[in-house]
């Protein structure tokens, strides 16, 4: 073979490789930075059939794109080690895949929905997202049926600490 030939051969597989880098790393977190890209490689994407599932263990924080009925398989958008679940987190986790533009539906835990209402964690008297329940009127647990709903999550107030997550910002 020619030395032209093997340079072009060569500079063809280089154009063919680069062009598949979908991931980046930024400090310790790795997330993907071409969603769209990403799935061009046999799947299309329509937001609407994908859904966003984020988790954490001790040691790391991870979000994966679920297929509404599982027929596809799922795909890792994001990893960071050491990052623990938090409010800041979560949100610079969401907007470093550019979730905002996608707008899909988000499966979590509890803890992380907490979380992106913008509530306090811990042992807090109004724990829940979806209603005033108080925690500490132990004497009403098992009699009161019915709690008030949350009708906003303003900072400072009803142990809401951060503005909700926009999903459109």
């Amino acid at each position: 073979m020619e030395f032209s030939k093997i340079n072009t051969c060569l500079r063809n597989v280089f154009v063919i490789c680069s062009s598949f880098v979908f991931f980046k790393k930024e400090e310790s977190l790795v997330f993907c930075s071409d969603i769209d890209g990403l799935l061009k490689l046999r799947i299309a994407h329509e937001p609407n059939e994908w859904r966003l599932f984020i988790d954490a263990s001790k040691l790391s924080l991870k979000a994966v794109l679920l297929n509404n009925g599982n027929a596809l398989p799922s795909i890792p958008v994001a990893h960071a080690v050491y990052m623990k679940e938090t409010y800041h987190n979560l949100k610079q986790l969401l907007e470093i895949i550019k979730y905002s533009k996608y707008g899909w539906q988000i499966c979590a835990d509890l803890k992380v929905v907490s979380l992106l209402m913008g509530l306090q964690l811990g042992y807090t008297k109004y724990c829940c997202f979806l209603c005033l329940w108080d925690s500490r009127a132990i004497s009403l647990h098992y009699i009161k049926r019915d709690w008030p709903q949350r009708a906003s999550f303003k900072p400072g107030e009803m142990n809401v600490e951060q503005c909700t997550f926009d999903r459109t910002a």
